[in-house]
This record gives C-alpha cells, sequence and structure tokens, in this order.
C-alpha cells in the first residue's frame, strides 16, 4: 500500500524545528506587548465576497491564487481559505463592533494563510504570517510606528542585511490619474510586454510596475513616476512619514515603482527585503488602507498594517545560523528499577516549581541515554542510578562544560530559583 504524502506546496514543520518559530513568535509577541498590541484570533475559512470586495477582482490572488469551494448547504455559499489575513481582521472588528472600545485598535494576529501558486524556497500554498495593525488612526505617526515595530521585530531576532523600500501610492484620485497616464504610456509597448502585464494593462496596470520579465522591466524604467501624481494631502502624509523615520533612525529608500499586490493600499506602502534571501527577497511588506472598512460595510476607519512571511524569515534565520534557545532546562536519565521509580517523581516535581524537563523513558543503558540527553537540547543533564535512589541523591552534569556535581534531591529542589536564574540568561545569550 503506498504511503500518503502531505500536499504539494505544504510542509510539516517538525518538532526541531519547531523552536526556532516558538523563538521568533515569542520575540515578537514580547514586542508587540509593549508597544500595546492586542491579539485576536479569527477564522481561516471566509466567505469569498470578503475577499473579492476587500482585495479587489482584478488582482492575482483572487482572480488565480485563491482555494475557493462551495460549503455543503443548500444555498452552497462560496468559501474560501484565506489568502491573506488583514481582511479577515476588518471583518472582524467590523462584525464585533471593536470601534466602540476606543479610538484606535491595535491587533497582532499569528496563523496561516493560502494561495496556489509555484511553490518555491520560502514560497509554499499554506504559509504563514504575522499580521499587525493600527486601525482608525490617519495620522503619519501609525504609519512611523508600524515600520519601526516591524524593524525592531526584525533587530531583536538579529537580521542585520535589510533594506527599507518606502513609496506613497495616493489617495482614490491620485492613484485614477495615475493609472491613465501609465496606460497612456504602456499601451505602445503592449506588443512587448510579458503576458501577465498584457492581460494587466486593461485589468490593474499598476501592477505591471511589479513585473519581473526582463523586458517589462526595462520597459517600466521610463513610465512615470506614481509620486508625480500625488495631491497635495498625500504628499504631505508623505513628507511626514520620512521626517519621522528620519527622527528615529530608521534608514530607507523612497522606490517609486513600489505598489504592492492588493488593491485596498492608500498613502504609505512599504516592504523590508533581505539580501540574503535570494529571488524572493522580501521579508515583510505593508501600507496603509484608509478605505478598506468603509469598502467592507463598516464606518469611515483609517488602517495601516503589516505582514511579516514567517517561513522566508525562518529561512534567514538559518542561512545567518542563528541558532534557537535551548529546549529543556533538563533532560533526566535513571537506570534501575528505584532509580526509575524516583525519576518519575523528580521529573514531575521540578516541572511543577517550573522546570522543563524530558524524562527519558527507555530504561536502556547509561551510554545510550547519554547521547540522547547531548542531542536533547537541554541545559542540564540530571543522573540517577540506582546508588544515587539509595541515598537520596542526583547527579547534575552541565551538558556544555561537562562539569559535574553531586547533591542530595533535597537540596536541587531547593536550588531550583538559583538553577533556572543560571539556565534562563543562557538561553538569552542564544537569542542575542
Amino acid at each position: 500500500m503506498s504511503t500518503i504524502q502531505a500536499i504539494k506546496g505544504t510542509r510539516d514543520i517538525l518538532p526541531g524545528e519547531v523552536i526556532r518559530w516558538q523563538q521568533v513568535e515569542a520575540i515578537a509577541k514580547a514586542i508587540l506587548e509593549r508597544a500595546a498590541y492586542r491579539e485576536i484570533r479569527p477564522p481561516v475559512m471566509e466567505f469569498t465576497e470578503l475577499f473579492a470586495r476587500g482585495i479587489g477582482e482584478a488582482t492575482d490572488v483572487v482572480s488565480k491564487e485563491m482555494y475557493t469551494f462551495p460549503d455543503q448547504s443548500k444555498k452552497q455559499r462560496s468559501l474560501t481559505l484565506r489568502p491573506e489575513i488583514t481582511a479577515g481582521l476588518v471583518r472582524a472588528f467590523i462584525q464585533n463592533k471593536l470601534f466602540a472600545e476606543g479610538s484606535v485598535q491595535r491587533l497582532w494576529h499569528i496563523g496561516p494563510a493560502f494561495r496556489y501558486e509555484q511553490p518555491q524556497q520560502g514560497r509554499q500554498r499554506q504559509f504563514h504570517q504575522l499580521d499587525v495593525e493600527v486601525i482608525g488612526s490617519r495620522n503619519p505617526r501609525a504609519d512611523v510606528e508600524v515600520i519601526a515595530i516591524a524593524t525592531d521585530i526584525l533587530q531583536a531576532l538579529g537580521l542585520k542585511s535589510l533594506r527599507l523600500d518606502l513609496n506613497s501610492v495616493g489617495q482614490g484620485e491620485d492613484r485614477q490619474r495615475y493609472r491613465e497616464a501609465l496606460v497612456s504610456y504602456l499601451t505602445p509597448y503592449q506588443d512587448e510586454l510579458d503576458p501577465d502585464s498584457r492581460d494587466r494593462l486593461t485589468r490593474n496596470p499598476l501592477r505591471i510596475l511589479d513585473s519581473k520579465a526582463p523586458r517589462t522591466q526595462e520597459i517600466v524604467q521610463s513610465a512615470p513616476s506614481l509620486l508625480d501624481y500625488l495631491g497635495s494631502d498625500a504628499q504631505r502624509h508623505f513628507d511626514q512619514v520620512q521626517q519621522q523615520l528620519t527622527a528615529l533612525g530608521i534608514s530607507f529608500q523612497v522606490n517609486p515603482r513600489l505598489v504592492r499586490g492588493l488593491d485596498y493600499y492608500t498613502h504609505t506602502a512599504f516592504e523590508i527585503q533581505s539580501d540574503d534571501l535570494g529571488a524572493q527577497a522580501t521579508v515583510c511588506g505593508g501600507g496603509r488602507y484608509d478605505g478598506l472598512v468603509a469598502q467592507l460595510g463598516g464606518p469611515d476607519t483609517p488602517a495601516i498594517g503589516f505582514a511579516i512571511g514567517l517561513e522566508r524569515l525562518i529561512i534567514l534565520l538559518e542561512q545567518l545560523q542563528r541558532q534557537p534557545p535551548p529546549a529543556l532546562d533538563f533532560y533526566l536519565v535513571a537506570r534501575g528499577g528505584k532509580a526509575e521509580a524516583q525519576s518519575t517523581v523528580l521529573a514531575q516535581t521540578l516541572r511543577q516549581s517550573g522546570c522543563s524537563v524530558e524524562l527519558d523513558l527507555s530504561g536502556s543503558a547509561f551510554g545510550k541515554q547519554f547521547k540522547r540527553a547531548d542531542r536533547s537540547g537541554a541545559v542540564a543533564c540530571l543522573i540517577l542510578g540506582e546508588a544515587e535512589a539509595e541515598s537520596g541523591l542526583v547527579q547534575l552534569k552541565w551538558l556544555a562544560s561537562g562539569e559535574q556535581t553531586e547533591l542530595s534531591q533535597a537540596e536541587l529542589y531547593a536550588q531550583v530559583p538559583d538553577l533556572l536564574a543560571t539556565i534562563h540568561p543562557l538561553r538569552a545569550d542564544a537569542i542575542s
């Protein structure tokens, strides 16, 4: 009988990898909580209309990449696995009347999204994002805050080869004027454009600026710049964002070709890229979407946010050989009937005292158990043989140095606070 494989474009995140994911999530959560952001957990499945209205039917995401299917009700309602997270957060904001709780909502979410794309390094059909939103402020300071937080998270993880691309896509009237100018410029070249760009010329011409086709890239180099079509309000907003980023010491480059892939963006658009990721260089992207809440049936409410692609981020951390923190405080080995019986009590007592402990259940020889201890990622090994069990003792071995001491089990329990104080800085050193 053949074995069942994972679906193409999905992958198992195995226990040895999960610790790195948890490290990223823990650092992001700590930074976001310090800035008063609150976690929200929307469903991964929504009515298809949410994305058609919110993202835009002319986008590649909606027209080509969504996993959409009818439900089993008599109405055969159209459902979609979310291709991105922002639209679902905005739907939750509206449906649950979060706007009644205060003028500004700061929200974050980590979870999977789904797009039917060609899998490659850093791009899966099921992928994961950290999504961060500020809903309820038109102030340029909100734009700067989310960019600063994204930068803080990436820098806290030790990333250095990063660059921030910044642009303004203006407001509705600005975009319409630019769209007309861009179509007028590109139309004489339509036969030279790549097939996707020829299709976008009437549906979504701004996306042509993102084309990776060499000839199309050459053509758009001389295209009109969106920045030349900004109205006075949009220009003033963009100027203030740049000024405040400079005041924070966050370097950036203005990229007038940066438009992002979703129709709901207004004003600020940005991407944070890494030179270490190859073709898929963008590790974070976001922007302002002042019209989306109203477009989805809510009150007129401005907003801005970003998403960090976790698969790409994990790849980058691995390439930079950023080691995850130790997984365990203690690995407990025991050999012999009385020692094994005591080891269960010892492990459970330490766990209840706040320690993370893996108990070796194999009953195999000490040599094999020690090898597993070395592979476990624990900071220290606790050794309990029949002699120790008879005397109420335990051996404590620091796995990095090999240093070993003998102490009574009562002394071990009493020293738990001091031991944890020693162990946890080792974890902090592994992150820093």
